[in-house]
């Protein structure tokens, strides 16, 4: 759990720059290896170094869009090409049958608009895509979509935390504390719909 507390995100960010959070979100958001990185509270941890003139906001902003629509446009691919195969893997040390289970049965409930919402939801953010592409979904769509998405949470998620600390000063020496609120937020919503498909099987 290191690696979310808010001191390693601060040193994450500032040692990666720009091209190692592109790295960091394209696999967060396309390949399925990268489902337990920090998405949410790393592009937080960027907008609050942004606003201390670390990063600027507007490359940085352009870096994480593009990382997030990529990221997405490979899994998209991924699961297009690769089809139904992917449900039978056995379960591995980085793959999980189920997340990508429940990525379908939320592509199922939400339709098109999985892309949108998945985008603020960790793990089915990263499946999503490969689902799409698994069920053929129309790729203009998908792209139209995709852009969208990528681009509410690129902005929702960065410019949280270039805001934030402007309005409160001192939000950078609780960083951990926030980092954790938007855990633990970011865990309600997934967790959510666990709890709810377990009750619809029983």
């Amino acid at each position: 759990m290191e690696l979310f507390s808010g001191e390693s995100l601060t040193n994450l960010v500032r040692t990666a720059g720009y091209l190692g959070l592109f790295a960091i979100i394209f696999a967060e958001s396309g390949l399925f290896i990268g489902f337990f990185l920090p998405g949410d509270s790393l592009l937080f941890t960027a907008g609050l170094l942004a606003s201390q003139g670390i990063l600027n906001i507007y490359w940085l902003i352009l870096v994480l869009f593009v990382a997030a629509v990529t990221g997405d446009n490979v899994g998209y691919t991924f699961g297009r090409r690769v089809g139904h195969r992917i449900f039978k893997r056995e379960d591995s040390l980085l793959f999980h049958k189920n997340n990508l289970i429940r990525a379908e049965n939320f592509y199922k409930q939400y339709g098109s608009m999985t892309i949108i919402i998945a985008r603020f939801i960790p793990i089915v953010r990263t499946f999503a895509p490969i689902v799409a592409g698994v069920g053929k979904m129309e790729y203009k769509r998908f792209f139209t979509y995709n852009l969208i998405g990528g681009f509410l949470w690129t902005i929702v998620m960065t410019l949280s935390g270039f805001i934030l600390v402007k309005i409160f000063p001192n939000i950078e020496h609780n960083l951990s504390l926030v980092v954790l609120i938007i855990i633990i937020v970011s865990v309600i919503q997934p967790a959510y719909h666990i709890i709810k498909e377990r009750s619809k099987k029983s």
